[in-house]
């Protein structure tokens, strides 16, 4: 039900002003019993003008009942009724009406308890049968909606509730359409906004997520090791029949060493060996290069 328009009352005002002019003008200033009835008689037609009068916006349509029976549907726009005879008990908005509902503490098909909370959009495409069929087809859908939403949470696992609400909208969209094409009502989708599980479920899922994430580090950690000793051992095969090259590599690295770090590197006696420092000749080649390294440094803070 919906509030009155505006032009019937207007029509009403009209029409009693006419009346009343009329009696004024035939009674003088006083008027008398003729004048009186004809008060009388403009405000019994402007009250009945008024009533047959109704107005329905674009977006409404409205069930006429004739003496208790359907009569038709009328509107948008301007209709008349008969008075008394004819009621209007509803007024039908066919427009895409949205609608939130919710289901609390509901098990899963895992028995997990959530709270999900979803956004129903549906219209009105029969508005006899949302009329006539249904008591109150907006209270209807909601509790149709609850029930359906209920079936569709004890049916799936938590897991998949939280990664597909795309699919689990869908079979909600399906199963209340079902339900509600006998009223006249065409839901047009389902939404589902959250879903609330309860703190400590969520705290060790966070405590899951973040176990997982650390052990993928420590396997693409482990993978790049094994990478690695892949590149030593070809670099090892590259060396086997080279002495002289091995000889390099190490005379090399140490040489970095004491370079970079510190001037004190402790260093195996085999490595020495293989490495020919304990002689004279590789002192003597280490040193020459310490020495040029220096030089070419004190020659740049020079410039």
């Amino acid at each position: 039900m919906r509030s009155s328009s505006f032009f019937p009352t207007l029509i009403f005002v009209v029409i009693f002003a006419i009346g009343t002019a009329i009696a004024y003008s035939t009674g003088g200033a006083e008027p008398g019993a003729h004048g009186t009835l004809i008060g009388v008689t403009s405000f019994i037609v402007a009250l009945i003008v008024s009533s047959a009068i109704k107005v329905a916006d674009q977006w409404e349509k409205i069930v006429v009942l004739r003496l208790g029976r359907f009569r038709a549907l009328r509107g948008p726009g301007i209709f008349f009724i008969i008075p008394v005879i004819d009621t209007v008990p509803y007024w039908i908005d066919t427009r895409v009406i949205s609608s939130s509902f919710t289901a609390e503490k509901t098990l899963t098909k895992d028995t997990v308890p959530v709270d999900v909370d979803a956004v129903l959009f549906f219209k009105v495409i029969n508005a006899k049968k949302a009329a006539l069929d249904v008591a109150d087809y907006k209270s209807a859908i909601n509790w149709a909606s609850q029930t359906a939403l209920r079936d569709v949470i004890g049916k799936t696992m938590l897991s998949d509730m939280l990664e597909g609400r795309e699919k689990i909208s869908n079979q909600l969209q399906k199963i209340i359409d079902e339900r509600t094409e006998p009223w006249g009502i065409n839901v047009i989708s389902v939404e589902v906004k959250d879903v609330l599980i309860p703190q400590a479920l969520e705290d060790a899922m966070s405590m899951q997520a973040q176990a997982e994430r650390e052990r993928q580090a420590r396997v693409i950690l482990g993978d790049s090791e094994r990478q690695i000793a892949v590149k030593f051992e070809e670099a090892a095969k590259s060396y086997i029949n080279n002495p002289t090259a091995l000889h390099l590599r190490a005379m090399n690295m140490l040489y970095e060493g004491l370079k970079n770090n510190s001037t004190i590197v402790v260093v195996p006696s085999s490595a020495l060996e293989t490495m020919q420092l304990g002689g004279l000749a590789g002192i003597t080649a280490l040193t020459m290069g310490l020495n040029k390294d220096t030089a070419g440094k004190v020659a740049t803070q020079t410039e």
